[in-house]
């Protein structure tokens, strides 16, 4: 058992709050665990210079983290500068849910994310992308609030997949799903997993912290973390219900506590 109760196997309760604010098409508040981050999708009928006239559309992502997320209040980003950290998770948001919209169908519009941690406690990325996903079906399935100059294609139109990340990593030996701050600031191996509901990779970053790993226990870190995409896509389905455009058929096991697979 884990600190905090858990299985090596279970994920931390994950909840997706819809409608979270009024402004944006797509507001979802995602919990894991602890970890709270307040995902928006906007849309806007215009693209970058490069895109006009190409007929194609884009999709870009922003990440903050708010003063008061971590124990020690953290600097606003101001001026434009953004720390390292925030522009390598910002640019994986992004990067992520591009692999699964089809840009040409899109039209010429740009899809905002942005992703705004409200508490950390681990896992900040993988509850950004998790919540970012939800927040983009919503925004596209949600009625219009003025008139677009090219209507939108229904999200079945564009989208390849759905999206879900998680992380798994080795502490004192033992393989964990979705570690909190406090494991993974331990960890000796931390591997971060971005994968389809269909089961494809978009992304695995994975590294030792003055350790090394094994072949054999890689494949069992990706095993263990594709449960934990099953289940969390899962609960993505449940929770947009009929707005969910892929056809999907999973596999999850029980991962979720009793505390897990909420949604409000």
């Amino acid at each position: 058992m884990r600190h905090d109760n858990r299985r090596f196997d279970e994920l931390r309760p994950l909840t997706f709050e819809r409608g979270y604010t009024r402004q944006a098409p797509g507001s979802v508040l995602v919990r894991m665990g602890r970890t709270a981050v307040l995902c928006t999708c906007s849309i806007e009928e215009t693209v970058p210079p490069f895109l006009v006239g190409s007929g194609k559309g884009w999709l870009t992502a922003e990440y903050a983290m708010l003063p008061g997320s971590t124990s020690t209040r953290k600097p606003r980003d101001r001026g434009g500068k953004i720390d390292g950290r925030g522009v390598e998770i910002q640019r994986l948001i992004g990067r992520s849910l591009r692999a699964v919209v089809d840009l040409a169908k899109l039209g010429e519009r740009t899809l905002w994310i942005d992703c705004d941690v409200i508490e950390a406690d681990g896992g900040t990325r993988t509850a950004s992308i998790n919540g970012a996903f939800v927040a983009l079906i919503d925004a596209l399935t949600a009625p219009p609030r003025k008139p677009l100059l090219v209507p939108l294609p229904p999200p079945a139109a564009f989208l390849r997949g759905s999206i879900a990340a998680v992380s798994v990593g080795l502490l004192d030996g033992a393989e964990l799903l979705d570690l909190d701050y406090r494991e993974d600031k331990d960890a000796d191996v931390d591997l971060n997993l971005v994968m389809t509901g269909a089961g494809d990779f978009i992304e695995v970053q994975a590294g030792g912290e003055e350790a090394t790993f094994r072949r054999d226990q890689l494949d069992r870190l990706l095993t263990l973390g594709k449960k934990g995409i099953d289940a969390i896509t899962l609960h993505q389905r449940q929770v947009l219900g009929l707005n969910w455009p892929i056809p999907f058929r999973p596999d999850s096991g029980q991962l979720f506590n009793n505390a897990g697979l909420s949604s409000r």
